[in-house]
């Protein structure tokens, strides 16, 4: 199944089955409920059919014509008129029935391929972990299972035992919602009636863990980082650690974004978690990075490799450092919370933090509202010393 602009000259040039097909089905991106099922026995011809629900809900499917004896402007207004009058329950039955069994729902995996994938891929930046996930751990589990034959139970077993094989609960969840949104996807479409996983629950782990530097571990991760021969991985950690950057934001930085002037990185739409361009001032230790890259006007990025393009994987590297500082534990993720302690604890506002750091939502920075109590103690001491000038002298 694949939603496409329906056309003539579509219909009259581009009807043909996909490879490994028996039949697929051309849905019309309009969502009138139309669409034109090719067969791999019927090269360049096809069958309009109308999709609807019946008034008890059961999706029903009613044929219109073949394209070669009726033109897509006289389907459509057919198209029109059936539905019209099912909505009127005029009829119970309307229209040509079908002198077949109506089409069989396509698998999951040819729905995933052929519709959900090719639909997600210029809206979600992300698709590509779709593809991922769905490769890995779904398509051998589900991959031949048509969306009709899913079961609610063999899901939540399935889900269940990811867990039992060692994924991590988060993991396990990124794959059930993926199948989900698959579902929620064909369910919209008109492809099946319900979503069987709909209410699984999820395993919902509090991931929120962050490993915060004392003094000592401190200087020990920045002697290391200041001492290895790998610069760039080096460097790359240095500058989470004075902006509070993204690994993906800071890998994928370019010298158009820096303002040395106004010392300002602006990261652009594209790069930011939150598809917003972002403005990240440049502090004295995030500008000595930058000075010691040696890459401004020779490359467009920021952090490049010795084959000249830009750092990609830096984590086999980065855990050989965190070995050496005796941080075995330290994710470079945790460098952009240590930065954002830095702020809270000197005396900075959560707004502040919040904006820095790119929260999209002021209830994300919260994490680091632990961290002021001594700048909340300041602030209460403030009133303290109002009560007491205010106090009459003792008699």
């Amino acid at each position: 199944m694949a939603v496409v602009k329906l056309t003539q000259d579509l219909i009259a040039h581009g009807l043909h089955c996909p490879a490994g097909k028996q039949r697929d089905e051309l849905v019309d991106d309009q969502r009138t409920g139309l669409y034109i099922e090719v067969r791999i026995a019927s090269p360049g011809q096809g069958t309009y059919y109308l999709r609807y629900k019946d008034a008890a809900g059961k999706t029903c499917h009613l044929k219109i014509g073949r394209t070669t004896d009726t033109t897509l402007t006289e389907a459509r207004k057919k198209a029109k008129t059936l539905k019209a009058e099912i909505q009127l329950g005029a009829v119970t039955r309307v229209g040509e029935a079908l002198d077949e069994p109506a089409p069989a729902a396509p698998t999951l995996a040819a729905f995933f391929d052929g519709s959900y994938l090719p639909h997600v891929q210029p809206r979600k930046r992300s698709w590509k972990k779709d593809e991922s996930l769905f490769r890995l751990r779904v398509r051998d589990r589900f991959g031949d299972v048509r969306l009709t034959d899913l079961k609610r139970q063999e899901l939540q077993a399935w889900h269940a035992d990811l867990l039992k094989a060692g994924i991590k609960a988060a993991t396990a969840d990124h794959h059930l919602k993926l199948v989900r949104q698959v579902l929620n996807m064909a369910v919209e479409w008109g492809v099946i009636d319900v979503n069987p996983i709909a209410r699984i629950k999820l395993f919902n782990p509090d991931n929120r863990l962050e490993n915060y530097l004392d003094p000592a571990e401190l200087e020990r991760l920045l002697k290391v980082l200041r001492t290895d021969d790998n610069r760039p991985v080096c460097n790359v950690a240095l500058f989470l650690l004075s902006t509070g950057a993204r690994l993906n934001e800071a890998l994928v930085a370019t010298w158009a974004h820096i303002d040395r002037e106004n010392r300002v990185w602006r990261i652009p739409a594209a790069t930011s978690k939150s598809k917003r361009i972002r403005s990240v001032p440049l502090n004295d230790s995030a500008v000595e990075v930058l000075d010691q890259l040696g890459t401004e006007g020779r490359s467009e990025h920021l952090f490049v490799g010795r084959t000249g393009e830009h750092l990609g994987n830096v984590h086999k590297v980065w855990d050989r450092l965190r070995q050496a500082a005796g941080l075995p534990h330290l994710r470079l993720h945790d460098l952009r919370h240590q930065y954002a302690s830095f702020l809270v604890n000197s005396g900075r506002t959560l707004y502040e933090v919040q904006k820095i750091l790119g929260h999209s939502s002021h209830a994300v920075t919260e994490r680091y509202a632990h961290l002021s109590s001594r700048s909340l103690m300041d602030a209460a001491n403030s009133a303290s010393v109002i009560i007491k000038a205010a106090m009459p002298p003792a008699a």
